[in-house]
């Protein structure tokens, strides 16, 4: 990008060197010619390498091996979504799709983390510094300690979604009780803060008919779960050939050292270290919904 925008500029100086803009005269009706447009790409650019310079810095900073790649716009035309082939249920066509990954042929992979039991300040300082974006889905059992700590999440641009209320194994509920859990956790995200999700992700990844039928009556519209899942010091895989792909929903978890050989920072070292040896940037999911 950085290249192309160079270039530009380069070849908007070039043409205003061969003569000044004010001594240029307009056909007739047209208002002289001027030439902005250089300056405005050279000052472009200049955001672009200061952006890159602050992103380097606090890659640094937070002890990444590399500088995390920037993902490339949202798309204009949004892929469609649909069931994964093997995870669909009868009526799949008129229920939310259940989805490991977003088709795209762009070099991203969509980082979600889930339930909400570690609150660890220093994870929210980098992801703003190293400006990541990443989901949540949250389950009311665990956020309730501290809802403040998510509303510093959501205030920061995270999104924030549907986990359940108490992370049940839905299938062993009735369609009722799966209902409570589904709509009352859209509740609490709703009185707490102010919006009401249109993503769900359920506990361990199960489901039935009858929790997509409830995620549809309280108002969900996607169901993604996952590809890879990332830890403190490993990964584990749903493919058989190991590897990450574009569009890959990879799975986290807000936990810390009481659960894991590491913190939260370093789950996110590992992921981060990762996708980005590989060639992958870190999207937004919400902007390919």
């Amino acid at each position: 990008m950085r290249g192309g925008v160079a270039a530009l500029v380069v070849a908007a100086l070039a043409s205003g060197c061969a003569q000044d803009a004010s001594e240029m005269e307009g056909a007739a009706g047209q208002q002289p010619l001027r030439a902005p447009e250089a300056r405005a790409l050279d000052a472009y650019a200049s955001k672009l390498r200061a952006a890159q310079a602050a992103r380097a810095a606090a890659a640094k900073r937070w002890n990444l091996k590399r500088v995390p790649l920037a993902a490339p716009p949202p798309p204009a035309k949004k892929p469609r979504i649909k069931a994964r082939k093997g995870f669909e249920v009868r009526g799949q066509e008129n229920l939310p799709p259940v989805f490991t990954s977003v088709p795209t042929e762009e070099r991203i992979v969509f980082l979600t983390i889930d339930d909400g039991a570690e609150k660890d300040p220093a994870f929210l300082r980098m992801m703003s510094e190293l400006k990541i974006p990443y989901t949540a889905f949250l389950s009311d059992y665990l956020v309730k300690e501290d809802y403040g700590y998510f509303k510093k999440m959501q205030d920061r641009g995270v999104t924030l979604n549907n986990h359940t209320l108490n992370h049940p194994y839905l299938p062993g509920l009735s369609y009722a009780g799966q209902k409570r859990e589904i709509c009352g956790m859209q509740d609490v995200i709703e009185k707490r803060y102010g919006t009401r999700p249109t993503l769900f992700r359920p506990p361990y990844g199960n489901y039935d008919r009858d929790t997509l039928r409830a995620a549809k009556a309280c108002g969900i519209a996607y169901v993604p779960i996952w590809n890879e899942e990332v830890f403190a010091d490993h990964w584990d895989y749903r493919e058989w050939d190991r590897e990450i792909h574009p569009g890959d929903i990879v799975l986290s978890h807000f936990r810390g050292e009481d659960d894991w050989d590491g913190t939260m920072r370093d789950m996110v070292r590992a992921f981060l270290d990762k996708v980005t040896a590989e060639g992958y940037a870190v999207a937004r999911l919400e902007d390919y919904l």
